[in-house]
């Protein structure tokens, strides 16, 4: 019987439906991710080269201005102490700065030169020296360089710098941006004669750093591309191969929804969805068990109800037609055919009940030993057929036990016992102590039992008779109702081979001294 199918929720309708698959969600959601992580590297790094490059461009100006200011310094001890030579004469200025930051070749000069700054020359006194000069004639400006093909270009930083007095009054440079200028500390003789100032580059100028700029984003972006196409096409592939093992899964679920236990998926890998396709494997081979046992527990409870049926049928129709008299051995044998049919019902609402955890039980403090010491000696054997009953019981072993289901137990176990041992018949009957439990080990003489049948014996109408002939005994369900009780009490039973040739039963019972304790 299949299971009720749910009704799945309504799609969206439209080109909307295109998008509402996992594949596609798997997809935009690796790939934006990934996006996203693109274009903050691509921002942060655009964002450190700015600043990183800025920051340089300014520590080069401030390392390449200091020979400005180391001559500056000379010129005002060789020609005065004061800034006379230099103030208003801008083609001076100009060319100073430009020999100084590389621009131009020093060793072209005007003859007038090498004696008016003699700061720079080889044969000038030091700054500090007794003899130095206390005043000299302000020297005219030096010509322009001539063109050299290894001359350095001209560093594009004049307009921005500015020479201020002590007192920062401004006396060469731009007026409007003295208040943007940092100032560099000119200092002779320990005192402090002036400044040199310089405005920094907050910004990129249209120069050879821009352009470089602008070929390290292309290049970044030309970068940041190719990892965007490779991030869309990697998440393109891990959609389509998540959507696909899902979509496997899918199709196996649907078809057990639809009664279709045989279906099993592959488990590839050892990840969580390998292990979700094994789960899913071992519950339909659950599903498909439960389905053959239902099937076959209704095969064999119509097979155990038509036969005495059967037969109560033929006994009253020989009854009706004169064929039989009613005497008294006529109804003896419907008696038992009714009695054989009392007892299957009464076993099948046994199960019923233990099924449903309804099965009534009365606890009680039992002495194990005893107890089957007492049902073995109460125990008839069949006529014609002998049984040597061998006992090793200990005693003080008291367990928590329902009187009447523990005898039901035994009983099953002797029948089994006395229908299917050969003559002569032999029980060996031990209980023992084992740890915190009780053990009853039951055993019995040939013939045994094949080692395939051992896990299925205590199974509802189970017989290791395939043919199911109810000339061999029972209906199947002792065994059975004898491991539902013993369950009810905490326990459990396990079936072996017998040293004697036959079947071996294990069964264990919580102690009650550790019961209670508990």
């Amino acid at each position: 019987m299949p299971f009720p199918t749910t009704t799945p929720s309504p799609r969206p309708r439209g080109w909307l439906s295109r998008f509402d698959t996992l594949r596609t969600k798997l997809f935009l959601a690796i790939a934006g991710a990934n996006v996203v992580l693109v274009m903050t590297a691509y921002l942060i790094y655009s964002w450190s080269f700015d600043k990183g490059l800025v920051e340089y461009l300014n520590r080069v100006d401030e390392t390449r201005l200091q020979p400005l200011v180391v001559r500056l310094a000379d010129g005002y001890r060789q020609n005065g102490h004061n800034w006379d030579w230099i103030v208003g004469d801008r083609q001076r200025w100009f060319e100073l700065s430009r020999e100084t930051l590389g621009g131009g070749n020093r060793q072209q000069r005007r003859p007038g030169e090498q004696g008016q700054l003699q700061g720079t020359s080889g044969s000038a006194a030091p700054a500090d020296a007794p003899g130095a000069q206390a005043t000299a004639t302000p020297p005219a400006p030096p010509p322009p360089p001539e063109p050299s093909s290894n001359a350095q270009p001209a560093l594009t930083i004049d307009p921005r710098l500015m020479l201020f007095d002590a007192q920062r009054e401004l006396i060469m440079g731009p007026e409007g941006r003295a208040e943007q200028a940092v100032f560099k500390p000119i200092d002779v003789n320990g005192q402090r004669v002036g400044y040199l100032g310089y405005v920094p580059r907050l910004q990129m100028v249209t120069s050879l750093e821009r352009v470089f700029q602008a070929q390290q984003t292309r290049t970044y972006a030309a970068i940041a591309l190719g990892l965007l196409a490779a991030v869309l096409l990697n998440a393109a592939l891990i959609a389509r191969w998540l959507s696909g093992r899902l979509r496997e899964l899918g199709a196996g679920t649907s078809a057990v929804a639809r009664g279709d236990y045989g279906v099993r998926l592959q488990a590839q890998g050892h990840d969580e969805l390998a292990q979700l396709a094994q789960a899913f494997n071992h519950m339909a081979t659950s599903l498909q068990a439960a389905q053959t046992a239902r099937q076959q527990w209704i095969a064999d409870i119509a097979h155990e109800l038509r036969t005495p049926l059967a037969t109560l049928r033929a006994e009253i129709e020989a009854l009706q037609d004169g064929i039989r008299q009613p005497d008294h051995a006529n109804l003896n044998s419907l008696a038992q055919e009714v009695s054989r049919l009392t007892r299957l019902v009464e076993d099948l609402r046994l199960l019923s009940l233990s099924d449903l955890g309804a099965l009534d039980y009365r606890f009680t403090a039992v002495d194990l030993g005893r107890f089957v010491d007492h049902h073995l000696s109460d125990a008839n054997s069949p006529p014609g057929k002998a049984l040597q009953v061998q006992t090793d019981l200990a005693d003080g072993l008291e367990i928590r036990a329902d009187g009447d289901r523990l005898d039901q137990v035994l009983s099953n176990l002797l029948q089994n016992t006395q229908r299917y041992s050969d003559a002569p018949a032999t029980l060996r009957v031990q209980v023992q102590r084992d740890g915190a439990e009780a053990r009853l080990t039951w055993e019995d003489s040939g013939p045994g039992v094949p080692p395939e049948a051992l896990p299925h014996l205590t199974e509802r109408l189970y017989r290791v008779d395939a043919s199911r002939a109810s000339a061999s005994g029972g209906s199947g369900l002792g065994l059975a109702i004898a491991n539902a009780i013993v369950e009810g009490h905490g326990g459990r039973m396990q079936a072996s081979a017998s040293a004697l040739g036959g079947l071996r039963w294990d069964i264990w019972w919580p102690l009650q001294t550790e019961t209670a304790n508990g």
